[in-house]
C-alpha cells in the first residue's frame, strides 16, 4: 500500500513539473514514471509499447512492465 501511495505521488509530482513537454507519462511496476512526446503505440503481436522520449528518441519497453498510461 505504501508503494502505491508514493508511485502516485511520484505521478503527480512528474506531471505537475513537465510542463508542455509531454502528452503521456507511462507509469512501470517498478516505481519508475517515463514521460513521452505523443501517444505510445502497443504492438498487439510483440507486447511491446513503441514511443518518443523527452529528447525524441525513439524507445521500446515490454507492455508487462508498464502498470499504467495516462494523457496529460
Amino acid at each position: 500500500m505504501k508503494k502505491w501511495v508514493m508511485a502516485a505521488a511520484a505521478l503527480a509530482m512528474a506531471v505537475g513539473l513537465t510542463g508542455c513537454s509531454s502528452d503521456y507519462v507511462m507509469a512501470t511496476k517498478d516505481g519508475n514514471m517515463i514521460l513521452t512526446q505523443g501517444k505510445p503505440e502497443i504492438d498487439k503481436d510483440t507486447g511491446l509499447i513503441s514511443y518518443q522520449d523527452e529528447k525524441g528518441n525513439s524507445r521500446q519497453i515490454n507492455g508487462d512492465q508498464v502498470s499504467q498510461v495516462i494523457e496529460r
